[in-house]
């Protein structure tokens, strides 16, 4: 139960000190470490294109194109399965912004788009990682590629916390997919979905969803 007296003259100083060095020491980490390593996975990258201190998580071999002052707000995973294409593709449209915990399995193509926003914890993939027979899958063989749809996430669509996007998914312009909402199929433009599965709930109007 010991306790220090901690004085608001004398911690309150403190504080400004560790915050301040803190500060540093993430900006040292984010120029000089996690933006440079990101940037050198990228095929193509963009112009202010920035990162938090977290490196990316990357595994296999495809191409991760990067278009202008795209976010990186935390640390993201990005696993490619060239199993199905020689060369799996992950395409991040401008001005998107891509939060922490974020994790992306590519077989062929996951494509977002600009001004899209992705919230926290969310989940892309274009295959399911596994076949759907289950004899094959006691076999260990990749699924079918048959199986393996592309993902497309179309501008200014929001992406809520946990969601799930399965393989062949389509997310209209301007749509707001809620938290943990898992979905599947198109999603109509400016329309919002949320559930597992996810089905819509409702409609925006184009024009605030725009100027949004």
């Amino acid at each position: 139960g010991f306790s220090l007296p901690a004085p608001r003259v004398l911690v309150r100083p403190y504080l400004w000190l560790f915050l301040a060095l803190r500060g540093t020491l993430f900006f040292l980490r984010r120029v000089l470490v996690a933006e440079p390593l990101f940037k050198a996975y990228c095929t193509r990258v963009g112009r202010g294109v920035t990162t938090g201190v977290h490196v990316p998580w990357v595994q296999g071999s495809g191409e991760l194109v990067v278009g202008d002052h795209v976010r990186i707000s935390g640390k993201i995973a990005i696993s490619f399965a060239a199993s199905f294409t020689r060369r799996p593709r992950l395409v991040i449209g401008d001005h998107s912004d891509i939060a922490h915990d974020t994790r992306f399995v590519v077989g062929r193509e996951i494509r977002i788009g600009r001004h899209v926003e992705v919230a926290g914890g969310v989940t892309f993939r274009d295959s399911g990682g596994h076949p759907t027979d289950p004899e094959l899958r006691r076999q260990g063989r990749p699924p079918d590629p048959d199986e393996v749809r592309p993902v497309v996430v179309h501008d200014h669509a929001w992406i809520g916390t946990g969601a799930l996007i399965m393989p062949g998914t389509e997310i209209g312009e301007g749509a707001i997919v809620s938290a943990h909402a898992v979905v599947s199929g198109k999603v109509a433009p400016f329309s919002i979905v949320a559930g597992n599965p996810a089905r819509r709930i409702g409609m925006l109007e184009p024009a605030r969803a725009n100027a949004a």
